[in-house]
């Protein structure tokens, strides 16, 4: 029976690594502005300023809703979007937390 190694690390750690994960398409950190500069946007805006197509912005909009950073609304054929700043204050805070720990171990050692 396999064992799955990511259970080998701590929540904190796997749950970083899915936030890292959800932004690491330059499309989705370019649906992650045009959200945040309108605070609300429908599907089909984001579809106009974006060079992809209708079917890969739902699929990129699944992905960051999938892993939080979004929350979404269906209003009747419309999907409505909106950052969820919640998470993203927890996922800066971690980070910021594992920034200033990898640097203060590195502070000791250099190559």
């Amino acid at each position: 029976m396999a064992i799955h190694k990511k259970e080998a690390f701590t929540q904190k750690e796997q749950d970083l690594a899915e936030f890292a994960k959800a932004i690491a398409h330059p499309a989705r950190i370019a649906i992650l502005k045009v959200l945040a500069s309108r605070n609300e946007c429908i599907c089909g805006e984001i579809v106009e300023v974006l060079p992809l197509a209708q079917s890969t912005v739902s699929q990129h909009l699944k992905e960051l809703k999938n892993a939080g950073l979004i929350n979404g609304t269906i209003d009747g054929p419309r999907n409505c979007y909106c950052i969820n700043w919640k998470a993203f204050e927890k996922f800066n805070t971690e980070f910021n937390i594992l920034f200033d720990t990898l640097k203060v171990k590195n502070e000791k050692a250099c190559c």
